[in-house]
Order: structure tokens, then C-alpha cells, then sequence
């Protein structure tokens, strides 16, 4: 055991916080006696919130500072929303963990309808996800889509002030922050794929630090960590980035996996689904050949719009 206290870095945004207490709460409740110090990491994606992700670099400007801040040795670990972890780490730092994952579903929030089938035609839906808005268009073509970033707060008030008819959100962000009942409905997965490792949070320290992966080893969730290897597995086949459209979500019962994925265009013009089941010990290949498929489906379509 480390003889000072384990320095936690986190995000300062509120749903940061509230998260990365829960994970420090779960790591000295597994290690009695152990002291802990939250360290803030400001980051890019933080600070401008008037942009899609897609235009100022992608997901990884979630992580970049506090892998920093892991480099320079001013922190001994990470907290991730695991969906904002780009696909390949930098050498020398590792998920120590990943915990047991919360509901993976999106909140549909609205005062105008229960869901998508009773917003009017040509209605507003507030997102920058791609993989929101792309679904949305595939199932309402009609429908508007307006960016819209921020925290839970900021598109409540956006969507109060008429900015637009309905937001998604994150169901599992909304339980975090005691703010469930703001949802509507909370939406099927077979009508909102959930975004790659939605719902799970992990934890990333160096490589090289055995007695901080020794503190973090009884956090660790087995089926988690299967279900996103599986589900990472085909984002990386897919070179997975914010500029994609890409929906998975794999569920494990007993000792089956079952994988099920989505590739769109942006404007849900096209999507290629694909649905692999194996045994959990075959989680990383099932993602790999998921996303092999969908890559083919999609064959040179895909390819230019990468381009």
C-alpha cells in the first residue's frame, strides 16, 4: 500500500465530481485506512462547450490532460466515463479497472412528448452526438437537429427556454447526479443504441505502478470489463472516432455474449447493423470481427465519408 495519500484527478464539471467521489468512496471502502486527495484537471473540452467535439478534436480531449497530469506524476489515477476514452492509450498508461456498470439507456427529456413518435413534424432535437442525432434522422427524417452541448443543467434550462422541443441524455449521468426524474422516458436500445462503454467508468493510472493497481484490483467488474472489450473491439476495428456515427451494446447471460452494433452516416441516411453472439472468454474477438463486418456492409460508402 502507498504511504500518502492516493491522488484522484477528475474533471471539475459537476457530473465529474459526483462520479469521481462515487469511485473514491468504492476505493477506500476496498482499502480501509487509505487516505485520498481529489486533484482538478481543467480540460479543453471543458472549457469550449460552443462547438461540437467533432470540430475541436474528439472525445480524447476529455483525457488528454489528465493523462498529462498521470505523465507528471501529479496524480496516481484517472476517472473515465469510459465512453470518453479514446480507443488506443498512450505506452505507459493502462484501465486499471473498470467497475460495474450502470443502465447504458438514454433519457429521452421533453415537455412536448413521451418520445420521438409524439414530437410534431419538423420538431428541434438538441444534441451533438452524431450518434444521437444519426439515429434520431433514421427513424425521424423530419425531425431538426440543433447542437447543443453542456452539462444537465445547461440543456434543461435550453430546453426550457425553447432552444428546442426535446435533448437526450445519458440515463446513468442523470442517476449519478440525483437528477433522474428530469427524464421523460428513458428510450429502448433497440431505439437508441447506446454510445461505446456508455454507463461504465474506468480507471486509468501507469502502467508501471503495481501497488496502485493492487489498491484498484477489487473494484474491478468481470462483466464490464467483457462487455467492453467486446464493445471496444469494434470500435477500434472501425478506427472509431467523433467524426463516426457508431452505436454497440453487448449483454452477457451466463456465459454468452451477445453484441449488437450500428454504423451510420451522419444524416441517418444509411446504417449497417450487425449482431454477433460467443462465449464471454471470446469478448475482444466477437468486437473485432462485429466491427470487421460492419466495415465491410458499409464497404466504400463508409470509406468516403472517413475521408
Amino acid at each position: 500500500m502507498i504511504q500518502r495519500p492516493l491522488r484522484i484527478g477528475t474533471r471539475g464539471s459537476p457530473m465529474a465530481l459526483a462520479q469521481t467521489g462515487m469511485v473514491r468512496d468504492k476505493i477506500v471502502a476496498a482499502n480501509p485506512g487509505l487516505e485520498t486527495e481529489l486533484v482538478v484537471v481543467n480540460t479543453v473540452a471543458d472549457r469550449i462547450l460552443d462547438r461540437p467535439l467533432s470540430e475541436i478534436g474528439g472525445k480524447g480531449l476529455f483525457t488528454k490532460e489528465l493523462e498529462q497530469a498521470l505523465f507528471a506524476d501529479v496524480v496516481d489515477v484517472a476517472v473515465h466515463s469510459m465512453k470518453d476514452v479514446e480507443t488506443w492509450l498512450p505506452e505507459g498508461l493502462v484501465i486499471a479497472c473498470i467497475l460495474e456498470r450502470d443502465d447504458p439507456r438514454d433519457a429521452f427529456l421533453s415537455a412536448q412528448a413521451e418520445g420521438f413518435a409524439g414530437l410534431a413534424p419538423g420538431a428541434r432535437v438538441g444534441t451533438s452526438s452524431l450518434r444521437r442525432a444519426a439515429q434520431v434522422l433514421m427513424r425521424r427524417p423530419d425531425l431538426r437537429i440543433v447542437p447543443m452541448r453542456g452539462n444537465a443543467n445547461t440543456r434543461m434550462r435550453k430546453l426550457q427556454e425553447g432552444t428546442c422541443e426535446a435533448t437526450l441524455l445519458a440515463l446513468c449521468g442523470l442517476e449519478r447526479l440525483g437528477m433522474a426524474d428530469m427524464a421523460r422516458s428513458v428510450l429502448a436500445v433497440d431505439e437508441m443504441l447506446p454510445a461505446v462503454a456508455q454507463g461504465a467508468l474506468g480507471i486509468e493510472c501507469r502502467e508501471a505502478d503495481s501497488d496502485v493497481r493492487a489498491l484498484l484490483a477489487p473494484l474491478r467488474s468481470a462483466t464490464a470489463t467483457s462487455e467492453l472489450d467486446a464493445e471496444r473491439g469494434l470500435l477500434a476495428e472501425l478506427d472509431g472516432s467523433c467524426r463516426t456515427p457508431i452505436a454497440a451494446l453487448a449483454r452477457i447471460d451466463g456465459d454468452v455474449l451477445t453484441l449488437d452494433g450500428l454504423l451510420f452516416l451522419p444524416d441517418g441516411s444509411a446504417h449497417w447493423a450487425v449482431r454477433r453472439r460467443g462465449t464471454v472468454s471470446d469478448a475482444a474477438r466477437i468486437g473485432q470481427d462485429a466491427g470487421a463486418e460492419l466495415k465491410r456492409a458499409a464497404g466504400d460508402t463508409y470509406a468516403k465519408h472517413l475521408q
